[in-house]
């Protein structure tokens, strides 16, 4: 079986890319920059350039596979905040195209890999966990420049939706915690990634929120092996949380226990919160995620956040 990756130069993309080809399977990654693919991804993988967002290139790709799995997307905030129109056609002409590529190809399965943020500022009273038909009762500001993000990934889902309801098409969507743990890329700039690095410097850890909003978070092999079970196992034109459930906290007390694993405690949580939303940061949310169905598939998560940032700090080291 041959396996298609879009976004294989991300985080997700190119963990998945080392997992397939690990394991033996043919692997064909999709990546605007051919020489960055090359410094980062297996010499067994086959590397492709293309420009998901023309559809006219998109139609020269190779049909000849079964599997495919769309991760490109953008995960900077400040790329969605300085550049939202940008950012928009990023998620939504890049999701169609790519599924009328899986069209064309008749294949066996796809997954497209989505975002908790599809859940808006959704808040969940203590012992209740949303399940994935609860996305749509979440607020997202449709004004605000920043929601790029969310109602893009939105507006992505649906148009799975409708491929599969349409044409048949075999997708899937797997709707991401957020994932790290070993092989996070070096420039990674994400929460957890700032934590990290300034724990292990013994620094103090600086939060521009108040960091009330709660996390919801997955290690990466548990991601990978969701996705994949997903790609398996899940039903067309559905979606799927990806999720442990046992890795919910808020932004502060990610903060504490990164400094705890990584610092020995040395690192202080100070907060300094800059005039306007500077650094991009989605709404504070009360989101407590369902890892339910994906489990009912045969999925269980196995890393906590102590595995996850212990396997961040050696793979940072």
């Amino acid at each position: 079986m041959k396996y298609l990756i879009t976004g294989a130069t991300g985080y997700i993309g190119s963990m998945l890319v080392h997992r397939l080809a690990e394991s033996g399977r043919e692997v064909v990654a999709l990546v605007r920059s051919v020489e960055k693919a090359r410094s980062m991804l297996p010499a067994k993988a086959e590397i492709v350039p293309a420009d998901l967002t023309d559809s006219k290139a998109m139609e020269d790709v190779d049909l000849s596979f079964d599997y495919l799995i769309h991760c490109a997307a953008v995960t900077a905030s400040a790329e969605m905040r300085n550049h939202p129109a940008e950012v928009t056609a990023s998620i939504v002409n890049a999701t169609q195209n790519v599924l009328g590529l899986a069209r064309r190809a008749g294949l066996r399965s796809m997954v497209y890999v989505s975002s908790m943020e599809v859940y808006g500022s959704l808040d969940c009273p203590d012992g209740h966990r949303a399940g994935e038909e609860e996305a749509g009762a979440g607020q997202v500001d449709i004004l605000a420049a920043r929601s790029c993000y969310p109602l893009g990934k939105r507006m992505a889902e649906n148009i799975c939706a409708a491929y599969a309801a349409e044409y048949g098409v075999h997708v899937k969507i797997a709707r991401l915690a957020q994932t790290f743990g070993r092989g996070v890329l070096p420039g990674d700039n994400r929460v957890f990634a700032q934590f990290a690095r300034s724990a292990m410097k013994g620094e103090d850890i600086v939060l521009h929120t108040e960091g009330k909003s709660m996390g919801n978070y997955c290690d990466i092999d548990d991601a990978l092996e969701g996705i994949l079970t997903i790609l398996t196992k899940g039903q067309d034109g559905e979606a799927y949380n990806v999720v442990n459930e046992e890795n919910t906290m808020s932004i502060r007390e990610l903060a504490e226990l990164s400094a705890e694993v990584l610092s020995g405690g040395r690192s202080r949580i100070v907060v300094d919160i800059p005039e306007g939303n500077l650094y991009g940061y989605a709404a504070d949310t009360g989101l407590r995620l369902s890892g339910a169905k994906l489990q009912a598939l045969g999925w269980h998560p196995t890393r906590n956040l102590r595995d996850m940032f212990a396997a961040l700090g050696n793979s940072l080291k």
